[in-house]
């Protein structure tokens, strides 16, 4: 079993590359399926959720060719088949990205339910409300989503709860839908307006992109694209903490430093120096003791949840008591017990998870339970006295492009091995 090893206690220095958004690449991928013709895609992350995506394209008609390590050629002219098998489906619950497209270009889809996951529920109850108001007859049968409609109306849709994939999956649906659609309390995170923006370029009509409401007018057809995909906040994100972890000074480039702002405050709170080196470029430094922030993940512009499990590493070894408040997912804690393992001392109560900083942390063998939880080891790692072994790398894998190799070119004493030999 694969299973990467960290020395602890060095620093870090040098200048780190962020790659493609995972969460921008999926639905932008799920989007190709609105048009006939060859996407040039670009800035597409080596991650296994998107190989996995690629691999649900192939199994509905799509073609598509590597052009270069980041770059792909995407052609869903001989698209046909509507079914998302369930073997696919349930690597990944983003695979409910299809559903919209499928029914809005071919009049069908049948789309295996994604499932539970381990950081919460996340049901997909809001995706098929939308679709039912756009007048698709909708069963729920043998496990599958069944959607029809000769096609799709405009519709107004409000959403009770703010929903990152119901939003986009509505809003590839209604570019082809007739007439026009108005999401209300639409999420306004990077990757909706992301694939917003790539919409408008096929031709689709959309305004209010970045607002909780976005008015889409429907098109009859829309066409295939050149496309770059937006720098990964999250994998940004992780690269600033692993400074609070380990200590140094890194520039990180190939990244957006507005998708932070909530980020980078909090950060600048905590004792670390932050500089907005250029529009694509930040600078940070740790000196010294970091000290205790609360946190409160919420929808953007708030903090990410994505970013809390990596947070929560740095208040583990700073000054004072901090409050970690989670509002996105229920069972977003599951790291703490590996990070007790480890010497950190936090306590679970419902939603909050009190945090009170140790002198250091101490290595241990642990497993990883999600994929920022995955993360969250890692750092922790880098910043704890002795060896640490994380195992369960699938998860990493799945968000995170050569995370190893990056922090290894930087100063950090990390490799990954497997039956005892290091992979390079």
């Amino acid at each position: 079993m694969e299973h990467i090893e960290i020395k602890g206690g060095h620093r870090l220095s040098g200048t780190v590359r962020i790659s493609g958004a995972k969460n921008a690449a999926l639905p932008i991928l799920a989007a190709t399926l609105l048009a006939p013709g060859k996407f040039q895609l670009h800035e597409v992350p080596q991650l296994e959720d998107v190989k996995i995506f690629l691999r649900l394209l192939q199994e509905l008609g799509v073609k598509w060719e590597r052009t270069s390590d980041h770059s792909l050629e995407i052609d869903s002219s001989g698209l046909k088949n509507f079914e998302a098998p369930y073997d696919l489906v349930r690597l990944m619950r983003a695979s409910i990205l299809v559903l919209g497209p499928l029914v809005a270009r071919l009049g069908r889809a049948r789309v295996a339910l994604p499932g539970g996951c381990a950081i919460g529920a996340r049901p997909i109850d809001l995706h098929l409300k939308g679709l039912e108001l756009m007048g698709a007859k909708l069963k729920i049968k043998e496990g599958f989503v069944e959607a029809k409609a000769k096609r799709l109306n405009g519709a107004t849709i409000y959403f009770d709860i703010t929903s990152v994939t119901g939003t986009e999956n509505l809003m590839m649906a209604a570019s082809l839908a007739k007439g026009k659609t108005i999401l209300e309390n639409a999420a306004r995170e990077p990757e909706v307006v992301a694939l917003g923006e790539l919409l408008l370029q096929m031709g689709a009509k959309i305004k209010g992109l970045g607002t909780d409401t976005i008015t889409i007018e429907g098109s009859k057809e829309l066409k295939a694209v050149d496309w770059t995909i937006i720098p990964d906040r999250i994998e940004a994100g992780t690269f600033l903490m692993a400074v609070g972890a380990a200590g140094g000074k890194l520039i990180i480039e190939n990244c957006i430093p507005s998708h932070l702002d909530a980020v980078l405050e909090k950060l600048k709170n905590a004792g670390l120096k932050i500089d907005i080196i250029d529009k694509d470029k930040i600078g940070v430094q740790r000196r010294g003791k970091l000290k205790s922030i609360d946190i409160k993940t919420q929808p953007y512009p708030g903090f990410p949840t994505d970013l809390q499990a990596q947070i929560m590493v740095l208040m583990s070894i700073a000054s004072g008591l901090s409050v970690i408040t989670e509002t996105i997912f229920e069972n977003r804690f599951m790291h703490v017990a590996e990070l007790r393992r480890l010497g950190a001392d936090i306590k679970v109560e419902g939603r909050n998870a009190i945090v009170r900083g140790v002198s250091e942390l101490t290595g241990a063998p642990v497993m990883a339970t999600d994929l920022r939880a995955s993360a969250s080891l890692i750092l922790a790692g880098l910043s704890a006295k002795g060896t640490t072994i994380i195992q369960g790398l699938n998860h990493l894998d799945r968000g995170y492009e050569r995370i190893d190799k990056k922090l290894s070119a930087v100063g950090a004493r990390i490799k990954r091995l497997k039956n005892g030999k290091e992979i390079t």
